[in-house]
């Protein structure tokens, strides 16, 4: 299992770098299916895995001119600043059993597995059904509150499910606030670099336990598939990049609520 656990990881990383996003989507899973991790250690190890391999692409990206560092840091400043006081407070404030009763119970972990599958159902549909994107040399208006409400949204929903966000980030960028969908995916990988590695930050300052052995080389493999994912996007066309993306959130979302509604 812990070669599948590896080569996914590799998977992961090709997502990530291919559509700016949907690492966790993948992480998490691979973590709690494959490896048998606890959903909160294995939302904690994501935001790590994530954190450090969106460094890389972010820093690819950016060489092809392909990061809008302003709309990016204007993203970011709220959306770290939401997704650590989540790790740090809120996530370990909620019970492990949210429901008990006689014939049902429902888990803090479980719970949060369902939160996370329905806010990719959402996001999935944004992808595949949104508004028409941008041209490259199209200006576009620039909305400051629009971008520090949605970095704070984004925030919130990465710190509960251990999340990097990129895919919320990227629909964000690339619906409400108007990027390119190119551009939306390099600056994705840039502010989940990140939230996820403050997030991280609030985990450690939790006393969670890290076994970072396991967690270095799980980085490794996920970081040789992001070289991999961004050498694929010189080859995919940005509409289809952008549908793309949206089926794979939809059919991750659909696998995760039916484990967890069918356990």
């Amino acid at each position: 299992m812990e070669i599948l656990g590896y080569f996914l990881a590799i998977i992961m990383g090709f997502t990530l770098g291919l559509f700016g996003g949907g690492g966790s989507i993948l992480t998490v899973p691979i973590l709690v299916y494959v490896f048998a991790l606890s959903p909160v250690i294995s939302a904690a190890y994501s935001l790590f895995v994530v954190g450090s391999t969106a460094v890389i692409g972010a820093w690819k990206k950016n060489q092809e001119g392909l990061v809008n560092w302003k709309d990016g840091i204007l993203f970011a400043a709220p959306s770290l600043l939401t997704v650590y006081i989540t790790r740090r407070f809120v996530v370990s404030a909620i019970p492990n059993e949210l429901i008990q009763a006689a014939n049902f119970s429902l888990s803090k972990d479980t719970a949060l597995l369902l939160f996370f599958g329905i806010v990719m159902l959402v996001a999935s549909f944004s992808m595949i059904k949104g508004r028409p994107l941008i041209d490259e040399e199209k200006e576009k208006k620039f909305n400051l509150p629009l971008i520090i409400l949605t970095g704070m949204a984004v925030g919130l929903i990465a710190g509960l499910v251990g999340a990097g966000g990129g895919f919320l980030i990227v629909p964000a960028l690339a619906l409400l606030i108007r990027l390119p969908i190119k551009r939306a995916i390099g600056t994705s990988l840039m502010i989940i670099a990140i939230n996820s590695l403050v997030g991280f930050l609030g985990d450690i300052g939790s006393g969670q336990h890290i076994d970072w052995l396991f967690l270095l080389i799980f980085t490794l493999f996920s970081i040789l598939g992001m070289f991999l994912g961004i050498y694929a996007t010189r080859f995919v066309e940005a509409q289809k990049l952008k549908r793309g993306f949206g089926w794979f959130v939809l059919v991750m979302a659909v696998v995760i609520l039916i484990v967890e509604a069918t356990k």
